[in-house]
């Protein structure tokens, strides 16, 4: 018997060995037989002469790679400020309760509103994540949470988001996340 990705009952791994048998592949697989392996000789090395009495040339420095840009997102000051729930968000986005369809169109209403509000931090309120299979994601609870990162990422206001952080026990916990938008110019 084969192996199953998803634990097939009985009946069913049994209908798809059958399947599996009777299905001709279009590219048969090709043994290929291993290249031999050619040892490359080294060139040959010229003798070294050392005056007496001289110094070495010195090496050329080492380049030195220049240190790695900082991690996209926050300042330290901004990262405790929200992990103490010191900063109070200034404007509510609940997305809870609310069908798939709503609450992508309420996010895209609510994040330009925020905006010209002018507002930094939304509390965005999506609901506990629950542990769902991404075919089951569309009709289950946890749904708009396991949804929510796409829809920022590939939504009209991506370049405004600075960054999205976990919120504060104090402002939801686990069911709310905070939304860090750009200074507008």
């Amino acid at each position: 018997m084969s192996r199953h990705p998803r634990g097939l009952s009985p009946e069913e791994a049994a209908l798809w060995d059958r399947l599996a048998a009777s299905v001709t592949p279009l590219h048969p697989v090709r043994k290929v037989a291993p290249k031999p392996v050619v040892p490359i000789p080294e060139p040959a090395k010229a003798p070294v002469r050392k005056a007496k009495g001289r110094v070495p040339p010195a090496l050329p420095p080492k380049a030195v790679s220049p240190p790695p840009p900082p991690a996209p997102g926050l300042d330290s000051h901004w990262e405790r400020r929200l992990a103490r729930a010191a900063i109070a968000p200034d404007f509510t986005l609940d997305l809870h309760g609310h069908t798939l369809n709503q609450a992508h169109a309420r996010l895209d209403t609510g994040l330009a509103q925020a905006k010209a509000m002018g507002a930094r931090m939304v509390l965005l309120i999506t609901g506990k994540p629950r542990p769902a299979a991404a075919a089951d994601r569309g009709d289950r609870r946890g749904a708009i949470r396991a949804k929510i990162l796409d829809w920022l990422a590939a939504g009209p206001h991506a370049s405004d988001i600075a960054a999205v952080r976990k919120a504060h026990r104090r402002h939801g916990g686990e069911g709310a996340l905070y939304l860090v938008l750009r200074r507008q110019r």
